[in-house]
């Protein structure tokens, strides 16, 4: 024998269906889990709908617990959010129903903390520099660029010299 265990139907939801009930997980992160057991396509798909059926796994379930767990915690912005949903292959009206919990009010306080957070450990030889920096780590953070400039240039002191 190669020590490759085979999985029944049965076994494979009763495994899958206590992991969903601890946390939220999306189709394709169960697959995933399924493909590194090599569980055969059509027997995958058949858990998967079945999981489904039972409420364990729902994409729009998942989106919302998503885009509050990485923006209140990961501090993200709802253009990462909604590209790493779009990756996990959820479909978009569940990605545009879950982010219109993000208002852009919160968006705007949560950048301008993070801002305001990480402007001290910026090094730049002009305020410029620093504004540039500080740009490029909003949008890597998935804020819009709109908003990062605006916080950067009027909500942010630079002190002095900086504000060249």
């Amino acid at each position: 024998m190669n020590g490759k265990r085979i999985y029944t139907e049965k076994e494979l939801f009763n495994k899958y269906s206590a992991l969903c009930a601890g946390a939220e997980y999306c189709c394709s992160d169960i697959l995933k889990k399924m493909q590194r057991l090599e569980v055969s396509g059509q027997l995958a798909d058949r858990v998967l709908q079945s999981l489904m059926k039972e409420k364990f796994i729902d994409e729009s379930r998942y989106s919302h617990a998503f885009v509050r767990d990485k923006f209140h915690y990961n501090r993200w912005g709802r253009v990462r959010i909604q590209q790493e949903l779009r990756l996990k292959g959820i479909p978009q009206r569940f990605i545009d129903e879950a982010l219109e919990e993000i208002s852009p009010e919160d968006s705007y306080t949560t950048l301008r903390v993070l801002l305001q957070k990480k402007l001290p450990s910026i090094k730049g030889r002009n305020g410029y520099e620093i504004k540039m920096k500080l740009m490029r780590f909003a949008i890597s953070r998935g804020f819009d660029a709109e908003m990062a400039r605006k916080i950067v240039e009027s909500d942010l002191s630079l002190g002095d010299g900086v504000d060249d």
